[in-house]
């Protein structure tokens, strides 16, 4: 009887930590909270990503993008439309390319 009580406990006990860890996860998946890791803030990446292509931001935020958080900047230099993404650690740009269609626009039908 009192191996059963101890089962019964361990799996409560391992049903509430694996509850947690997933809550914990959702955190992270929410881009709006996962901010608080970076060590670079979002203005700060912004100017450097529109430095880099000597242009102006028309949009900035922070997501992921192959598993790794950064800032997506979208910054218009010229008739060119460039998309930035920038290192939330080092504050470095990782990739600039241009953006050939603005893949932003169904969202804004959405919102």
């Amino acid at each position: 009887m009192k191996r059963k009580l101890f089962y019964l406990v361990a799996l409560v006990v391992l049903s509430a930590s694996a509850t947690g860890s997933a809550f914990a996860a959702d955190v992270m998946e929410n881009d709006a909270l996962a901010i608080q890791t970076a060590k670079v803030g979002l203005s700060q990446a912004v100017i450097t990503a529109e430095q880099h292509v000597a242009g102006r931001a028309s949009r900035a935020e922070f997501e992921r993008h192959n598993g790794q958080w950064v800032f997506d900047v979208e910054v218009v230099s010229g008739t060119k439309v460039m998309d930035v993404k920038v290192d939330p650690e080092s504050g470095k740009v990782l990739t600039a390319t241009e953006d050939k269609v603005d893949h932003d626009d169904k969202h804004d039908k959405e919102d």
